[in-house]
């Protein structure tokens, strides 16, 4: 069954439906539940900001395999996590799902997920795409990389992030507002790389070669190339593997104009920013055991698998086999800091991309 409104709360918690209303939040989220009330033993609630279809089949999936329960809530992020502060210790959340380890920092700072303590967990996700302290971990990887014009650009003229500063790409790139959790994750990521003002230095040089003010998301600065409104762009790699596969013909010409180019790739160098969607346990969760079991199922091969073909993700399980779309995407080197970072350096950022005139 699934349920969506305006403000739309499950199980019998009327203490959560006060504290809902009192806040006077509109939420916009769905609910889909498996015919179990939220308060049964052998359930589990999860919080998505991940589309429905990009969570739905693998919680059925767990369902089948464990016997399981499950109720699931979709919206945005920053909403379902302000829902999760205004609900506290009545919260029927188990499981937060979201996108960026930027937005799980908040989760953790926000004091509403809990250390996941699990080996198996631990066992199969890298550590520098887990929270440096146990509080959630990566679910999918992806790359934010360059993206150019097949017939406008030479990729030997491509070499790093910071090369894009140069003069020779003045009036040709396109990359969406600062306000975006992946730019600043990006910028996050190169503050802890080569410090505050290399970084800013490094924002101002971009801005100032913008084809146009930033506006919309990956998808847009990918048609934006091909429709020859700019030469270059960064994106994450899953905007462009949905239309390689789209089943729409207008979809894949885009991708057809296109190519991808791995930035930072030569020895000693950092390799390509990555991030991770991922997800956390509830800090009020009801029923942790099975909180902690689902984590577990999502970073099992099977799993991480059906994210690299449904979404054009890659996995954060080493090994874990990829769609063909990934893998026509070649092989690259992806930075290893570890993604506490991104949260941590977001808020200085923020300020410098702002200082930087990212509008």
């Amino acid at each position: 069954m699934t349920t969506c409104s305006s403000m739309t709360m499950y199980g019998r918690q009327r203490k959560v439906r006060k504290l809902a209303a009192a806040a006077a939040l509109s939420f916009g989220v769905c609910w889909t539940s498996s015919a179990l009330p939220a308060s049964h033993e052998d359930t589990v609630n999860v919080y998505s900001a991940r589309k429905e279809a990009l969570i739905l089949p693998l919680l059925e999936r767990f369902r089948a395999e464990t016997g399981i329960r499950f109720n699931l809530v979709t919206g945005k992020a920053d909403e379902l996590l302000k829902r999760l502060q205004i609900e506290g210790s009545a919260t029927p959340a188990d499981v937060l799902v979201t996108t960026d380890a930027g937005r799980l920092h908040r989760a953790k700072e926000a004091g509403v997920l809990q250390k996941i303590d699990s080996d198996a967990v631990d066992r199969a996700v890298p550590e520098n795409l887990r929270d440096a302290d146990g509080f959630w971990t990566g679910l999918s990887k992806r790359a934010r990389t360059i993206v150019y014009a097949r017939d406008r650009v030479d990729a030997g003229n491509l070499s790093t992030y910071e090369d894009l500063t140069d003069p020779r790409w003045k009036g040709r790139i396109c990359v969406r507002s600062s306000g975006n959790i992946y730019n600043q994750s990006l910028v996050a990521s190169m503050i802890e790389t080569v410090g505050v003002e290399r970084t800013e230095a490094w924002a101002r040089g971009l801005v100032r070669n913008f084809a146009r003010p930033p506006a919309g998301g990956d998808t847009d600065q990918l048609r934006a190339v091909a429709a020859g409104q700019c030469d270059v762009a960064i994106a994450n790699t899953y905007y462009f593997g949905r239309l390689v596969a789209s089943a729409k013909e207008k979809d894949r010409k885009v991708a057809a104009a296109l190519a991808l180019f791995w930035p930072n790739q030569a020895p000693g160098d950092r390799g390509v920013h990555v991030n991770v969607s991922g997800a956390g346990i509830a800090a009020h969760a009801k029923h942790r055991d099975n909180a902690v079991r689902l984590l577990e199922f999502l970073v099992a091969p099977e799993s991480q698998s059906w994210y690299a073909e449904v979404n054009h993700e890659y996995p954060v399980v080493e090994g874990a086999p990829v769609s063909e779309t990934l893998r026509s995407f070649g092989d690259f080197k992806a930075d290893t800091l570890n993604l506490t970072r991104l949260g941590v350096n977001n808020r200085k950022a923020v300020e410098l991309m702002d200082r930087a005139g990212w509008r």
